[in-house]
């Protein structure tokens, strides 16, 4: 398989631009997603896990009660490639989706009002 990989210039500027929540290290884009309690936190690894699944390109997940840690790296490929740069942007537009921030095709309040934060039963992402 002969896939491109970016240099950590190109992996870095790549990040700022496109997935701000995201950083380099060790060789990883990794993003730490952090939840309100063990029950979001296996919604986040399940949802993840589907995505991995869909793409066929496997994260390396860190997983503890309030929070999960996402990295991503090609290792056939012994870097970064747009694999991980496209499977970070699809986790980051599912576990990070606020349907009461968005607005219909008319410009009309969406009918979904995203999880209630205001109430622990039900707190779920800690949104950035």
């Amino acid at each position: 398989m002969n896939t491109q990989t970016y240099s950590e210039q190109e992996v870095n500027d790549k990040l700022a631009a496109e997935l701000p929540h995201w950083a380099f290290e060790n060789g990883w884009i990794r993003r730490k997603y952090k939840t309100s309690g063990w029950k979001a936190t296996l919604m986040v690894v399940n949802t993840v896990g589907h995505l991995a699944e869909a793409a066929w390109h496997h994260p390396d997940l860190t997983v503890s009660y309030a929070f999960v840690i996402v990295k991503l790296c090609t290792h056939d490929a012994k870097g970064i490639t747009d694999k991980d740069f496209e499977l970070a942007a699809k986790i980051e537009a599912v576990v990070g989706w606020q349907p009461a921030t968005e607005a219909r095709a008319d410009g009309s309040k969406s009918a979904l009002t995203g999880t209630p934060n205001d109430d622990a039963r039900f707190k779920y992402i800690k949104y950035d």
